[in-house]
């Protein structure tokens, strides 16, 4: 009797066995999870030129509400000095404006190559931050000139940054220009009466004042050069995407990225962003 219960036993031990092994490898219904999820939060963010806009508009505004900066050319500066977002500095430091430690930066600090290996550019917890922290650096002496203008004068604010010397650039009011033509980015700048005008002017120059008074060691931290030496290409007779990938370290996707290019004609004379 005893052998009879410990066969059935076994045998219903045998079958449960089989009946699990079928159910869990039948019709691909395996419950196994694998072993690395991908999720959101570490797939990387690629704007393009309108998306770019849409995302930054507000925050440019408000800047232009507070400071009189047109909307238009703190976007057009975005657009170019990040690449539409996409450089490797906007994306691991929220960096728009490709602004460096110097001029008292007391913040957080990342290390890049840009002129120099291994150059130090301020870090922002987000890119609100460092639009900003764009207002606040304009907000000095060889600056001050600029916020006379009216807040809806892009042409007067792009000429006027390269006489300032924000960019080593020849040609950059003509590029902020185009790019705030091309995508109508004049239609986020707003006027103001004479009166709003005058009050804002006083307060910003006051502020500058302030500025101007700290001690003489952030003072002397200020930069000689322009915050930003842009890396422009001018195309020339027989250039391809591919022969200037080579011959800036690039690849074709990112020179296209980089420069909001659909395909890949080029004309001579055309200005390339080369710089990550």
């Amino acid at each position: 009797m005893r052998k009879l219960i410990l066969l059935t036993v076994i045998a219903a031990t045998v079958f449960t066995s089989c009946s699990s092994r079928r159910g869990t490898t039948g019709g691909n219904r395996s419950t196994k999870r694998p072993d690395k999820v991908i999720t959101d939060e570490r797939l990387v963010k690629v704007y393009s030129t309108n998306g770019y806009v849409e995302r930054f508009k507000a925050i440019a505004v408000e800047e232009m509400n507070r400071s009189g900066i047109p909307a238009s050319i703190t976007l057009a500066q975005g657009m170019l000095e990040s690449a539409n977002g996409n450089s490797a500095l906007a994306r691991e430091a929220n960096n728009h404006f490709g602004i460096k430690c110097h001029g008292g930066w007391m913040g957080k600090t990342v290390a890049m190559d840009d002129d120099a290996p291994g150059e130090c550019f301020r870090f922002y917890n987000s890119a609100e931050e460092s639009y900003k922290d764009h207002t606040e650096f304009l907000k000095r002496q060889r600056y001050a000139f600029l916020f006379e203008l009216d807040r809806n004068d892009y042409k007067g604010w792009a000429y006027g940054l390269k006489k300032a010397g924000y960019a080593t650039n020849p040609k950059y009011p003509e590029l902020l220009i185009g790019l705030i033509e091309r995508y109508g980015l004049d239609r986020y700048d707003r006027g103001e009466t004479v009166i709003a005008k005058a009050q804002r002017e006083e307060r910003i120059q006051d502020q500058i004042e302030a500025k101007e008074s700290q001690p003489m060691v952030q003072k002397q931290a200020e930069p000689t050069k322009a915050p930003l030496a842009m890396k422009i290409y001018e195309v020339i007779a027989g250039d391809t995407l591919y022969s200037i990938s080579r011959k800036f370290g690039l690849t074709v996707d990112e020179i296209k990225i980089l420069n909001s290019l659909q395909g890949g004609d080029l004309k001579p004379g055309q200005l390339l962003l080369v710089s990550k």
